[in-house]
């Protein structure tokens, strides 16, 4: 794609996409983010993809060693061993934006109308987050600067889910049937966490098969 193309493309600033990629991989048996696909490695497809919607894409990850190939900021989770939570706190902590847009690293059918349609409704709320079919999203979601506070409390009390701290902000939901319209068959929610994924994947990997059934990801867990 042209450069001036990418720029045309991209939301209007005030969003950063961030990438968590912090998780132990232990059902792929290695780390599923540097496996090659499309030409490159994993995450590569998912960087180029947020790259042409976002000014800047940060990379959660606390072993920032493995992934110098990525031209993009790294950051670090500043809590320690409290799962994707943790990542996607450290992401929003970082980011120079009053947004970010978070996915875990293992989604490899993310659409880019969905993340352009969350990401303008970010204004006057704190969380947007789409539902799929087995219910909210949260590692495919916009986060504003005005969770820290509740996210930090909820960390320092030891509560790791990520929805533990909505009650306190303000949530606009993407309902199923908004998601419907521009992915029907909810395929930017499908991750890949086992080797069967990876090889249905690889088989078909431009086709809107999906690789795997809904499940919760351990891109970052």
């Amino acid at each position: 794609m042209k450069p001036d193309t990418v720029l045309n493309n991209r939301l209007p600033s005030g969003v950063t996409g961030v990438i968590l990629a912090g998780g132990s991989s232990s059902r792929m048996g290695s780390n599923k983010a540097l496996l090659p696909y499309r030409g490159g490695r994993f995450i590569e497809a998912i960087h180029r993809q947020l790259l042409e919607l976002f000014p800047e894409v940060l990379l959660v990850t606390n072993n920032p060693e493995q992934y110098e190939f990525l031209p993009c900021r790294k950051v670090a989770d500043r809590y320690p061993d409290m799962g994707a939570f943790a990542g996607l706190h450290a992401g929003l902590y970082h980011a120079v934006t009053p947004h970010i847009f978070a996915v875990a690293c293992d989604m490899p059918y993310l659409n880019s109308a969905l993340i352009r349609r969350l990401s303008i409704l970010c204004n006057e709320t704190d969380v947007v987050i789409p539902e799929g079919e087995k219910g909210m999203e949260p590692l495919h979601a916009v986060y504003g600067k005005g969770c820290l506070p509740f996210m930090e409390q909820a960390l320092e009390a030891d509560r790791r889910r990520i929805v533990s701290f909505f009650p306190h902000v303000r949530v606009r939901r993407f309902s199923q049937e908004q998601v419907a319209t521009i992915d029907p068959d909810f395929n930017s929610f499908r991750n890949v966490n086992t080797p069967s994924d990876y090889y249905h994947l690889r088989a078909e990997p431009f086709a809107n098969a999906v690789c795997s059934q809904p499940r919760r990801s351990d891109a970052y867990s």
